[in-house]
């Protein structure tokens, strides 16, 4: 184009030095041709020179004593093919960049790293050559071989890496060197696409596609669910509940003190003329704890002021029990998996868990170069970790990951293939990038276009994805899930989920034993002073009088009604025999005997040594009638 520009410059020069040009206006309804047109022409045809395209001849309009070189596109650059002159025509200098060579007997060598389920070792003893290998990448490089015709040989890599750039020294390592040095001219595996590798390497179209993920060990189930019942509300709330228990009952038993309305007849079959307030302090909690636990308890409020504060405990209790009994049936049938990270975010804002990739790959290319501001924050933190977190080979980053607190960062076709063989492991969050596998070459090699058709055909017949279900899904070593069980029914629930509730049984059977005992011996201890009082009354040791009481709870079959002044067994006492109350007594009493009326005050013919064996007639009743028993009698 500049050579063009510059021919018609000098002829325009040429002109005006010989003629004198007259500019005229172009009119668009008329032809006219310019007059100086033909000279210009005549003396373009008349220019030589030496151009940039070589020298430059006109003859009759066209250019001669010239060549075109014939270019060819290739990947990285335009080479030289041959060239073409206006009377030899073309000459090509590099047929094979045109021809097929077809069908030749070559052997390639390929170049490969172990690593499950790509490449790996048959278990077999004494194999040799490619029938050591197996593997998805094993497969595909036989269907490749032979669509495309040509034999391969498989050899492992010296340093077992695929080949980052080390800025140290300057140089490529791994897989990549091998194809740099034409030490290999095949490389199959999990060879990640990538800018800095694609600079020195050729790669054929991708045969998968992937991206980076988070590998973690499965949380494990806490030591201890003994009181799992106590957690569908939190600590703070069971403070706030216990408070407003303790409120409410006061509060009740405070407005029933002031107000007149809450005394009540205490015997409403008969008039007594007597009035008392039932809400006292152990009342005012029962009816609270009553009220809570959804029962009754045989004391209500009467007055309308404390009626509205029952009234409000009852909604209050009525929102916290319905809340509690949703949230429990959640807690202990729904199995939940917490994890403390759940995605790249979490694991770059915390130092507690280490976390790194495999040395000298892609995942460790992809951090370093990233510019991303959390990738960049995790690189740092692999990057300045004492001792390291990066591993040599993926078995190694998945055992750290299984021994706990540790994090590996692969790619995720790999992770797949481990996470369906080892129910202790587990994906957290998504992809963290979307890249490549393909078939590296070195630069210039003829087998990649070739390798990529191959590639694009078995895609689309769908071999590769058969391949992928081959050796990630059908090779019975998955391990069995139940989350989808899991989310469709509820779990039976055992001792470890609602254990506790039992615990809390026992310990309140437990103290209302305490309790009890503390009962009888301060009844105990208040009879014995009772009588220690009395004048008339023999003097009896709190001992004695436990023993006594102690007596009549065990062996004692007789009625069950208390007696007025002290219950005692006539079993206990020796030479005694007990009448039952509930037996059948003569109409008349027999007469007592005539003795003296004592001065102690007990009825006649009584010594005081008989008072124990003294049954009062307003504490006998009738069990069927629940009123007095009209009946009196007397031991003996």
């Amino acid at each position: 184009m500049y050579d063009s520009v510059f021919v018609f410059a000098i002829g325009l020069q040429t002109l005006e030095q010989s003629h004198t040009l007259k500019l005229s206006n172009v009119s668009c309804d008329k032809e006219q041709p310019w007059d100086g047109g033909l000279s210009l022409i005549n003396y373009i045809n008349a220019v030589e020179f030496k151009g940039l395209s070589g020298p430059i001849e006109f003859k009759e309009g066209r250019r001669i004593q010239f060549k075109l070189d014939l270019l060819k596109l290739k990947q990285h650059a335009l080479v030289k093919v041959g060239e073409w002159h206006p009377g030899a025509g073309v000459n090509i200098t590099d047929r094979a960049a045109f021809f097929d060579p077809g069908t030749m007997n070559v052997t390639l060598v390929v170049t490969t790293i172990l690593e499950q389920p790509y490449v790996m070792l048959k278990p077999q003893p004494n194999l040799v050559g490619n029938d050591r290998f197996e593997g998805f990448c094993i497969d595909l490089l036989k269907e490749i071989a032979s669509m495309v015709s040509f034999e391969y040989r498989i050899v492992l890599v010296p340093d077992g890496k695929y080949g980052a750039f080390d800025f140290e020294t300057g140089e490529w390592n791994g897989i990549v060197r091998q194809l740099m040095d034409k030490k290999a001219d095949l490389a199959v595996g999990s060879m990640t696409i990538n800018y800095a590798r694609e600079s020195v390497i050729d790669f054929t179209k991708p045969f998968m596609n992937l991206g980076i993920s988070i590998l973690f060990k499965v949380p494990t189930d806490k030591e201890s669910a003994f009181f799992t019942f106590l957690d569908p509300l939190g600590l703070d709330i069971w403070i706030f509940v216990a408070g407003a228990f303790f409120m409410a009952g006061f509060t009740i038993f405070t407005l029933a003190k002031f107000t007149p309305y809450e005394l009540v007849n205490p015997t409403p079959w008969k008039h007594t003329g007597h009035l008392v307030n039932q809400l006292n302090i152990s009342n005012s909690f029962w009816f609270a704890t009553g009220t809570l636990l959804r029962q009754t308890s045989g004391v209500n409020p009467q007055a309308t002021s404390t009626r509205i504060v029952g009234g409000i405990w009852w909604f209050f209790t009525l929102i916290i029990i319905s809340s509690y009994t949703a949230n429990l049936a959640a807690f202990l049938t729904v199995e939940r998996m917490i994890t403390p990270i759940e995605n790249a975010e979490d694991l770059a804002g915390q130092t507690e868990i280490p976390y790194g990739t495999l040395e000298s790959g892609s995942t460790m290319t992809f951090f370093r170069d990233s510019m991303i501001e959390t990738y960049k924050k995790m690189w740092r933190f692999m990057e300045n970790r004492k001792p390291s977190v990066f591993v040599s080979t993926y078995e190694e980053g998945i055992q750290r990951v299984l021994q706990g607190n540790y994090a590996f960062l692969m790619e995720s076709t790999m992770l797949d293939f481990i996470v369906q063989r080892d129910c202790n492991l587990t994906q957290i969050g998504g992809l963290l990038d979307s890249k490549g596998y393909g078939i590296a070459t070195p630069m210039g090699s003829p087998w990649r276009d070739k390798i990529s058709l191959a590639i694009l055909e078995l895609q689309e017949k769908g071999e590769i994805q058969m391949l992928y279900d081959k050796w990630w899904k059908n090779t019975g070593e998955t391990c069995t899930r139940n989350e989808k069980g899991k989310e469709s029914k509820a779990n039976s629930l055992g001792v470890d989920n609602i254990g506790g509730v039992f615990v809390v049984l026992l310990c309140g059977l437990a103290f209302a034993v305490i309790i009890a005992i503390f009962e009888f011996c301060y009844n105990s201890k208040k009879n014995a002073l009772t009588e220690k009082r009395s004048a008339s009354a023999p003097h009896q040791s709190l001992c004695s009088e436990m023993g006594g009481e102690l007596c009549f709870a065990l062996r004692c079959r007789g009625s069950r009604q208390r007696p007025a002044l002290r219950r005692q067994c006539s079993k206990c006492l020796p030479g005694v025999t007990y009448v039952p109350a509930l037996l059948d007594i003569p109409p008349h009493p027999p007469e007592p005997p005539t003795r003296a009326p004592p001065s102690n005050g007990l009825s006649p013919g009584l010594s005081p040594s008989d008072r124990p064996r003294l049954y009062r007639e307003d504490h006998m009743f009738d069990p069927d009638r629940q009123r007095p028993h009209p009946t009196a009698h007397f031991d003996n």
